[in-house]
């Protein structure tokens, strides 16, 4: 077996249980042991620029620094929490951290895996949190419960319960016989970057559904045998990629010109070379789009 999809196989326990232990949490976070993971906007931290190692922070050495604090689990008797420094500017939030922040994606896969999962956890709660301060039924502020893990509001009349969410896409690898067919987004036009097609799922709709129609919308091909690959945590912002690959019925293809600048079908022995042309590169080593081609291409 492969190892996990980069983000995914973290395995810290989330106590789920544990995180309604308003008593408890607190005791955690005085404890010497416990780590904080610090998140700024949509940085993690890191002990330098130019060096991919992940720092996490004594959180008693913190305790008198304002930041949400967000539960995130334990391992080996270890207790994580996400610290939220995104109110801060970034030299004082640098500063009080002792490190450098820097995107995720900007470091990984020289990133150890581990570390990047819990890196990626600390960012999508953070994010969450950061974009629901004000309830979505009434208005009202919302403030948090349960480990950093809900948002209630405050309103007398309403106290509705908001938590973290997830947005489900697809993403998918169309083959036909020997081929693949891979396209570049019209969102990245300077960049030759190929990979597969990829969209949200829709209200009502299942995942085989969506594979179906986000091929059709994107590149005018109907497929068939629509089958479950793997997922891949994806909180960039706050996405579940779900990996499918299906067979193209037929070669021709009719773009999307807002979604797509190109596509075309691309066979194994090109896929395999070691330099490509200037004009083609592979999707990023981190993503499940080049786990999905490269197990393709490996007859997987």
């Amino acid at each position: 077996m492969k190892p996990p999809n980069y983000y995914a196989g973290l395995t810290l326990d989330r106590g789920s249980m544990l995180r309604r232990d308003a008593a408890l949490m607190e005791a955690l976070l005085a404890r010497p042991t416990t780590r904080l993971v610090p998140v700024w906007r949509t940085r993690n931290l890191f002990a330098a620029a130019n060096e991919p190692a992940a720092r996490t922070l004594e959180a008693p050495a913190l305790a008198g620094v304002e930041g949400l604090r967000v539960y995130l689990g334990s391992e080996d008797g270890v207790a994580y929490f996400a610290f939220d420094l995104s109110r801060m500017e970034e030299a004082e939030a640098q500063a009080v951290a002792g490190g450098t922040f820097a995107d995720l994606r900007s470091v990984n896969p020289s990133l150890d895996r581990r570390d990047g999962g819990l890196l990626a956890y600390a960012r999508g709660l953070v994010h969450w949190h950061n974009r629901h301060g004000f309830c979505g039924v009434c208005g009202a502020a919302t403030t948090t419960s349960a480990g950093g893990h809900v948002r209630v509001c405050t309103s007398e009349s309403c106290k509705a319960e908001h938590f973290p969410r997830t947005d489900p896409a697809v993403i998918m690898l169309v083959t036909h016989g020997d081929r693949c067919l891979l396209a570049r987004s019209a969102r990245w036009p300077t960049i030759p970057m190929h990979s597969t097609l990829a969209g949200f799922v829709e209200p009502g709709e299942s995942l085989e559904d969506a594979v179906a129609r986000e091929v059709k919308e994107e590149v005018g091909v109907d497929v068939v045998n629509v089958r479950y690959h793997s997922s891949q945590p994806w909180p960039f912002p706050a996405s579940i990629m779900l990996g499918f690959t299906a067979e193209a019925r037929g070669t021709d293809i009719t773009l999307d010109d807002e979604e797509i600048v190109s596509a075309g079908w691309f066979d194994r022995g090109f896929l395999r070379r070691e330099h490509h042309p200037d004009e083609f590169r592979m999707p990023r080593i981190d993503s499940i789009a080049r786990r999905l081609i490269e197990d393709w291409i490996d007859g997987q």
